[in-house]
């Protein structure tokens, strides 16, 4: 069984080398192991170091093209070199590599197709009151989405198997985290958590530059995705807010009426009929988006049997 670790990197030529040297160079059940480095289009030395610290695999995107991107062309890379697990690790040594063990042991028994490192949250000393708050909330939303237990929805620190790989399709310019977790739950995989060790911090987090462009990046990531695997409870819960508030509005203006007071509550007949028109166009474009849905399932199906075919030549 083969093991890649992917490490993506953007301007990493400083931390990378302590990241790649705490890599495990063997695990139990694992009988190969390499690294793969994906430079998002770096301006320092990181490719340089990469080479000069015996990295079996390095892709190079041309420009800066984000977090995301960087994680999707590593997930194809490793998956075209033969990996039967790939490893997400971060460049800036966040994660302790003996950890790794720990993260594929669930893949190699087949117990799990996804499993990320639960940092825990709520106690991790590098994190600030605000952050822990805010990573604890997320997770517990993410969890209400996704329908999976999820204690650390934002680590990146995660093992996925070939399987999984090939089925994952992230869109989110800003993440994979949360995304990837949400499709995983729309698709029945399997998803295991295990507890990890994270090290000091050794820079300030390039993704969160602030807490209110954290929090709108990650709320619209999570709304986004979530209609997009879940249309008909999205859309049929807000149809069901303005029917319900078009019947209110009507009953009232009934009860005025049948008082003979009608005439001065036409407003409440006219807003009536504004949220229940709403409402039932609301409901019907929740079932086209659920044909949508459909739709977009048979193309994730035809991509990935294509990957697969690609490669089994």
């Amino acid at each position: 069984m083969k093991l890649i670790i992917q490490i993506p990197c953007y301007n990493e030529e400083a931390t990378l080398p302590q990241t790649v040297r705490d890599l495990p160079m063997q695990i139990a059940g694992i009988d190969e192991i390499e690294v793969l480095v994906i430079d998002d289009g770096s301006t320092d030395r990181t490719v340089a170091v990469a080479q000069a610290l015996g990295v079996q695999h390095i892709v190079c995107l041309p420009r800066n093209a984000g977090l995301a991107r960087a994680f999707v062309t590593g997930l194809e890379a490793a998956v075209a070199r033969g990996a039967d697990i790939i490893v997400n690790t971060d460049a800036d040594n966040q994660y302790q590599g003996e950890d790794i063990a720990c993260l594929v042991a669930p893949i190699v028994n087949g117990r799990a197709d996804i499993v990320v490192g639960d940092r825990g949250v709520a106690s991790v000393a590098e994190f600030s009151p605000v952050k822990r708050l805010l990573q604890q909330f997320g997770s517990w939303v993410v969890q209400l989405a996704s329908g999976v237990a999820t204690p650390d929805a934002t680590s990146g620190f995660r093992a996925l198997s070939q399987e999984a790989a090939l089925r994952t399709l992230i869109l989110s310019e800003y993440s994979y985290t949360l995304e990837s977790l949400i499709q995983a739950g729309a698709r029945r995989l399997s998803v295991v958590y295990v507890p990890i060790h994270v090290n000091a911090k050794t820079r300030p987090s390039r993704l969160m530059r602030n807490i209110p462009q954290y929090v709108m990046s990650s709320m619209a990531t999570i709304l986004r995705i979530y209609t997009m695997y879940r249309p008909m409870r999205v859309f049929f819960f807000l149809a069901g807010l303005m029917l319900v508030g078009g019947l209110i509005g009507g009953a009232r203006f009934l009860y005025f009426y049948a008082q003979g007071r009608g005439a001065g509550h036409i407003q409440s007949l006219i807003l009536t009929a504004i949220l229940l028109i709403m409402g039932l166009q609301t409901f019907l474009i929740g079932l086209v988006a659920d044909l949508i849905g459909f739709n977009r399932k048979i193309l994730e199906e035809t991509l990935y049997r294509v990957r697969k075919a690609e490669l089994e030549k």
